[in-house]
């Protein structure tokens, strides 16, 4: 065998030694356990993919919520690699270096790669020049298997680009579902914030017979409506910013796992067909695009592992923070809480309008309606007549505590219909010329009253949910549970392809050399023989011999 072969297989034998020592000590085998989804996350030391062998115990948890503490222990090169205790936190640099930590032995293998080919391909060039030429020898068994090992190679590449390709976009939509996902939530709330807000607005300027809500409570209004308005649009703008940043980076990151799929694809081919004819020039040259595309493969696969991890840890922040609760945490930069004062200042207040409406409309019941006046007593008479009203139902009693509805009171979700049968038609001066209790006009009056204050009360639901932080509980439940398996399972078909494309096409790039340079051998030894058969004499004949 000649001096630059024995060089390129003891350089690949090095590469491939250090190769197996360090994905050996990641673990990579292991990378993605069979486990069910709950267990690997709760255990939070199972960490999809592993640091590393070694097991330590993890930091005491502080009084405050640290998410995702356990998983997060991670080497810090940014703190003289001690321990990284910090928790799940995008906004800590020390958590993106620790993170960022677990892709090491991606970058320190990327790194040897490229130096050791290089270097091989170095000593080729130099070989070919210097060292001096053997005859060629050939062998069928090596041109069979080396011809084997290339099409087995190759169509591995193959299946590895395709999956790596599938990977890639079920993982791009599933990122965005999970991302539209927040963003309708916080929307929704933020929209839902801004009706009460609405409605208290309506209810300040509302008014029964020219009574209107207590003034101290129309300035407690305007007070509410400025932190909600505060409150609903720095949750919308932060959800939004957040969807933007992430939308981009998976974007980058998308964009980089197409280019490559297909320039690995091209180049497969291309170099099986450039093999199998025996174009050495395009061989090499491809042998040179390949040796750099898998270096960028493997600093590809270190960053689409940090992207893993990060989003691991995010379900499990998620998981944990669901399970303990807390006003304010690293995942407000996600989806913030509502401020607890804004809710219960909100909560109150829609308690106190829906209190005051129905208080209003039930004094003009029991001091103007159900009164007979006098014409005298304008503006207050307009010749009322027939049964009394009833009294409505007010939801709230003076202290804002719940009010059970008595027999003779009116329920508020079809007080509109009891009050309409009390309507009598009116003259153009605007009294009643047919028996009834209420004019057009009043009616109109209490008839908003009552929706309005209704319309209040059935947001009461979401206020308390809103002051208990229940809605983003919701929204990281429905994460954990919906869209965490699926980010995580095509993440791994992500990660298979980049794996197997990656060791596909450097296997596949090892081959083409070695069966070009078999079928050369092969060529020449046909020709040699033809040659010797007319009588030829060949210039510099020599006994081949197999190797």
């Amino acid at each position: 065998m000649s001096c630059k072969w024995q060089m390129l297989l003891s350089l690949l034998t090095i590469f491939i030694f250090f190769s197996n020592f360090t994905y050996g000590y990641e673990g990579a085998d292991s990378h993605f356990q069979s486990t069910p989804l709950s267990d690997e996350f709760r255990e939070g030391r199972n960490e999809v993919f592993a640091e590393g062998p070694n097991i330590v115990e993890a930091p005491v948890q502080s009084s405050s919520l640290i998410l995702a503490a356990e998983r997060t222990y991670r080497k810090d090169p940014l703190n003289g690699f001690k321990r990284y205790n910090g928790g799940w936190n995008i906004d800590d640099r020390h958590y993106w270096a620790s993170v960022a930590y677990t892709a090491f032995p991606f970058f320190i293998t990327a790194l040897i790669w490229f130096v050791i080919f290089g270097l091989c391909l170095l000593f080729i060039c130099v070989c070919s020049r210097c060292c001096k030429r053997e005859p060629y020898g050939y062998s069928s068994m090596a041109y069979a298997l080396s011809l084997i090992f290339l099409a087995l190679f190759t169509i591995a590449a193959i299946i590895g680009c395709v999956i790596l390709y599938t990977g890639q976009e079920k993982f791009h939509s599933s990122t965005l579902n999970t991302l539209d996902y927040v963003v309708h939530q916080a929307n929704v709330t933020a929209d839902t914030l801004m009706n009460v807000s609405v409605y208290l607005a309506a209810a300040k300027q509302l008014a029964v017979d020219r009574i209107l809500i207590p003034a101290n409570v129309q300035t407690d209004i305007d007070y509410v409506q400025t932190k909600i308005t505060s409150s609903a649009s720095t949750l919308s703008t932060k959800t939004a910013d957040n969807k933007d940043n992430v939308e981009h980076l998976i974007e980058s990151v998308r964009t980089a796992l197409i280019v490559l799929s297909v320039a690995m694809l091209a180049l497969t081919f291309l170099g099986f067909v450039f093999s199998i004819f025996g174009m050495q020039v395009f061989v090499y040259i491809l042998v040179i695009f390949g040796w750099i595309l898998i270096t960028g493969t493997l600093i590809l696969c270190g960053i689409f592992l940090v992207l893993h991890n990060v989003t691991a840890d995010t379900c499990v922040a998620m998981d944990e923070w669901i399970q303990n609760p807390t006003a304010h945490t690293a995942l407000d930069d996600i989806l913030p809480c509502v401020d607890y004062a804004t809710a219960q200042e909100t909560l109150t207040k829609s308690k106190e309008v829906t209190y005051n409406l129905v208080d209003i409309v039930n004094q003009v019941i029991t001091n103007v309606s159900n009164i007979n006046f006098s014409p005298n007593f304008a503006p207050f008479y307009y010749n009322q007549s027939g049964p009394v009203l009833p009294i409505l139902c007010n939801l709230f009693n003076p202290d804002l505590t719940s009010h059970n509805c008595g027999p003779a009171e009116v329920d508020l979700n079809n007080a509109t219909q009891v009050l309409n049968s009390y309507v009598c038609q009116v003259s153009p001066s605007g009294v009643c010329v047919t028996p009834g209790r209420l004019t057009p006009t009043l009616y109109s009056q209490m008839a908003a009253a009552v929706n309005m204050s209704y319309g209040l009360y059935q947001y009461g639901p979401f206020l308390v949910d809103l002051q208990n932080c229940d809605f983003v509980r919701q929204t990281f439940g429905d994460i954990y549970n919906v869209h965490c398996p699926g980010l995580l399972q095509y993440s791994k078909r992500v990660y298979v392809g980049l794996v197997m494309v990656t060791v596909a096409v450097l296997l596949s790039l090892t081959f083409w050399i070695i069966y070009a340079r078999e079928r050369r051998h092969r060529v020449y030894k046909k020709e040699h023989i033809s040659k010797l058969d007319e009588g030829v004499e060949v210039e510099g004949d020599k006994p081949t011999h197999e190797e």
